[in-house]
């Protein structure tokens, strides 16, 4: 997936009140920019990191700039997560994702039980799929990527649903994007939110497929490529 616009490069002060952060540009110009992204983004900031924006002149935008990626010197991190499903759905008609190839017909947002699925899926001959999406950007030890980095009651719903989703004869899978390049295996955040990690391994016993890809971050794109392994 390509930006749109050339990302502008400027290093971080500080980010404030959840969804604002205070950026310095090349210029010396201070700007405050829009932080799309709910979670406590531990790992993937601290004050005087590089980082990379985009800008509008929509008149209907109260912030102009909206804070893209970081880069802690070892990696892009994309903090946008509101890009994370536009990610998945690409690769989903590009083909990229070979477990989930044979689906031809792709529908974003299902309500299903007390969830709204990302996606639904289905083939020609009428099977079908739900597939939940989940962002993760969380570092921990041994370049291990963890999900999640606050406790979720809402990624236990989800989880408790695609259980259902299974038992009921579909393919339910949960699917991970790893957003940033300096991890090699993906494994739920026991530590952080114990009842999620366990609700992991249950879905996995009952059958849910559980997916995690890796993407690969540029100035210029992001794009999903490998998979990694999974450790529950």
């Amino acid at each position: 997936m390509k930006y749109k616009t050339p990302l502008i490069k400027g290093t971080i002060l500080k980010r404030y009140k959840r969804f604002l952060s205070d950026i310095e540009l090349a210029d010396g110009q201070i700007v405050c920019a829009h932080v799309p992204n709910t979670g406590s983004m531990k790992t993937c900031w601290e004050p005087g990191w590089d980082v990379y924006l985009t800008h509008t002149d929509d008149p209907k935008r109260k912030l102009k700039y909206t804070l893209e990626l970081t880069d802690n010197g070892n990696t892009l991190i994309n903090v946008n997560t509101s890009l994370t499903n536009k990610l998945v759905h690409e690769a989903l008609e590009q083909k990229k994702i070979p477990e989930l190839k044979e689906f031809n017909h792709i529908k974003p947002e299902q309500k299903i039980f007390d969830s709204r699925m990302d996606f639904y899926l289905e083939k020609d001959n009428g099977d079908i799929a739900y597939v939940e999406v989940k962002n993760v950007t969380l570092l921990g030890e041994d370049r291990i990527a963890l999900f999640p980095d606050a406790v979720s009651t809402r990624g236990q719903k989800h989880l408790k649903d695609l259980i259902k989703i299974k038992q009921a004869g579909h393919r339910a899978v949960m699917f991970y994007v790893i957003n940033r390049e300096d991890v090699d295996t993906f494994a739920p955040a026991a530590e952080i939110d114990p009842t999620y990690a366990k609700l992991l391994k249950d879905a996995k016993s009952a059958g849910v497929e559980i997916l995690a890809y890796q993407s690969v971050l540029t100035p210029k794109e992001v794009k999903l490529t490998k998979k990694i392994k999974v450790n529950i």
